[in-house]
């Protein structure tokens, strides 16, 4: 058994391994002291990433440096802190220990915060020939893939492979998916026809795809239809109650035997949680994300934690656990802190109550939903909200003067500054 190199020991202290550094592996990160813990922050990179924006990352707004901030700077001041770049592997819950990619790490308490991946519902071949949105690597491989695509029709003289080049459909009606297509129809109404006058951009077609009866369903039918309404405008086809059958990289089928001819397909229809393995079987739960109490320790255990996506609390009001979105996880992180602090001293653990702030949604300019605590409202007003509560969502000051500058410029220009393709080049003798 390799241990993990570099570690010093905790000596009194309770050591805290944290695995992911998504918000609520963050936010505990930033909770917990050094007097009283020894933190130990896994992640298989070496930032935080605010993934609501990854959408304006693949469509040329914004740099993903911009939503992206180092952990080793985030946590500089901090003197029993250690960050560690790897993959978790599997834990071994009998042992208190933990095993990645670099070695294995004994814990005091472990706390899963791995958040979620692409759910393709068994179909591996979707996974390889659509395009996702849960990381950097995905958002940049997709921007490359966009302006690609433009290229390529510019350069394309028979009508149906530059037909295939100019159809973009998302499959997945909530919020990503409305974004996403809010933000090429954009792209195809104010930046695109500059960039390519040769083409006749009548010809590009995004579709919105999603097996529901609406879009965004955790949104109230009245948000729904108007989303919907308003997309149709920007000439978005919405076409809803439509399985996916399979893609082959050129047509997508659907179960009623309907079929679009397409080179781009974004993938956005779910999520499914990204839970280590090691834990007996009744311990994974509905979309493989781990049970646990009104703590947030896995079933069964009592120095293991799940956080967020990975984490599934079945209570009266959420019978099938929280959604996967931000504010549970941030909550639970938070709550988890003030625990642990308990766990320490002895004294009677907090439960956990999820606060439903609201949700938000953007489709563009001037256009966005917004329901908090009952209140509905839409347009304008609710565009500036989501814009201030994403902004000052981002972490450090320069990332956000960097996307305020940049949605500034967007909006007063009505044009984006970072249409580049960039491809990586391979060499036979990176070593990474």
């Amino acid at each position: 058994m390799e241990t993990m190199s570099n570690i010093p020991g905790k000596g009194t202290k309770k050591r805290v391994v944290i695995v992911g550094g998504g918000f609520g592996g963050l936010k505990l990160a930033r909770k917990l002291n050094d007097r009283d813990f020894q933190v130990v922050l896994l992640d298989r990179n070496n930032y935080h990433l605010f993934q609501p924006l990854l959408y304006q990352v693949a469509t040329s707004g914004i740099e993903p440096s911009a939503i992206s901030f180092p952990f080793r700077k985030i946590f500089k001041n901090r003197h029993d802190f250690h960050v560690r770049m790897c993959t978790a592997e599997k834990v071994v819950p009998e042992e208190n220990r933990l095993e990645t990619s670099i070695g294995d790490i004994s814990y005091d308490y472990l706390v899963i915060a791995t958040g979620a991946g692409t759910n393709f519902f068994g179909d591996q071949s979707l996974a390889e020939r659509t395009m996702q949105l849960k990381t950097t690597s995905d958002a940049l491989f997709n921007r490359n893939r966009v302006i690609e695509s433009f290229e390529k029709s510019l350069n394309c003289s028979d009508a149906e492979t530059r037909k295939r080049w100019l159809t973009f459909v998302i499959v997945g009606g909530g919020a990503t998916g409305i974004e996403l297509a809010g933000a090429l129809a954009e792209m195809r109404e104010f930046v695109l026809p500059k960039d390519y006058p040769e083409l006749d951009w009548g010809e590009m077609r995004i579709l919105l795809v999603d097996a529901g009866e609406r879009l965004l369903s955790a949104f109230s039918v009245k948000s729904s239809e108007e989303v919907a309404r308003n997309l149709e405008h920007m000439h978005v086809e919405v076409l809803l109650k439509k399985l996916v059958k399979e893609y082959d990289g050129e047509k997508l089928t659907f179960v009623d035997g309907e079929q679009v001819v397409t080179n781009n397909v974004f993938w956005v229809a779910g999520v499914k949680a990204n839970s280590l393995e090691g834990f007996p079987q009744e311990v994974y739960g509905r979309g493989s994300r781990l049970l646990v109490d009104e703590f947030n320790r896995v079933k069964g255990m009592a120095d293991v934690f799940a956080l967020g996506d990975t984490a599934l609390m079945i209570t009266k009001d959420y019978p099938n656990g929280h959604p996967q979105v931000v504010q549970p996880s941030i909550q639970q992180a938070r709550l988890l802190a003030k625990n642990l602090r308990c766990m320490i001293k002895g004294k009677p653990l907090h439960t956990f109550k999820y606060v439903n702030r609201g949700s938000m949604a953007t489709i563009g300019r001037n256009d966005a939903v917004a329901e908090l605590t009952g209140i509905r409202f839409s347009g304008f007003f609710a565009w500036l909200l989501w814009l201030l509560v994403h902004l000052m969502s981002i972490v450090g000051v320069k990332n956000r003067m960097f996307i305020f500058i940049n949605w500034m410029w967007s909006y007063v220009t009505y044009d984006q500054s970072l249409r580049l393709l960039i491809k990586p080049e391979i060499k036979k003798s990176d070593p990474f």
